[in-house]
């Protein structure tokens, strides 16, 4: 198993939860594709978009450090990911939505690092993240 580079866990260590450059509302709209494996869940259990179970509750998920959603059975390499120091931000997760299984090989050094996730969101990853980010506890 490969683990992150010293580089990469102090990048997403360092990184602020200032918001990126996405639009919350175009966020909200794209979120629609995404729905179809993920919901948004408070901790207290209120639903706020109703979705999928496929993939795990993206309620918090800035911030929260990769692959620990209880309950979710993840993919060994997200596990692995986390275990390494990933923690997601608007940035990461922007990337990783684009092409999940390369950022996890990038992230890893691992050529055979796999993604559960099969959608590439090529277009408005920066307004879902900046979505999901709205939606997370003060």
């Amino acid at each position: 198993m490969k683990f992150l580079t010293p580089g990469v866990v102090a990048l997403a260590l360092l990184t602020t939860p200032a918001l990126a450059d996405g639009d919350i509302a175009k966020g909200e709209k794209t979120f629609g594709k995404c729905k179809s494996c993920h919901m948004i869940a408070t901790d207290d259990g209120t639903t706020l978009v109703k979705g999928g179970k496929t993939g795990p509750n993206l309620y918090g998920v800035i911030g929260r450090t990769a692959g620990t959603v209880d309950g979710f059975r993840y993919g060994s390499d997200m596990v692995a990911a986390g275990q390494a120091g990933l923690i997601w931000t608007e940035e990461n997760l922007t990337e990783f939505v684009q092409d999940p299984r390369g950022f996890l090989k990038t992230a890893l050094n691992d050529s055979k690092a796999k993604s559960k996730m099969s959608l590439k969101l090529k277009k408005g990853g920066a307004d879902v993240a900046a979505y999901l980010a709205s939606l997370a506890a003060e």
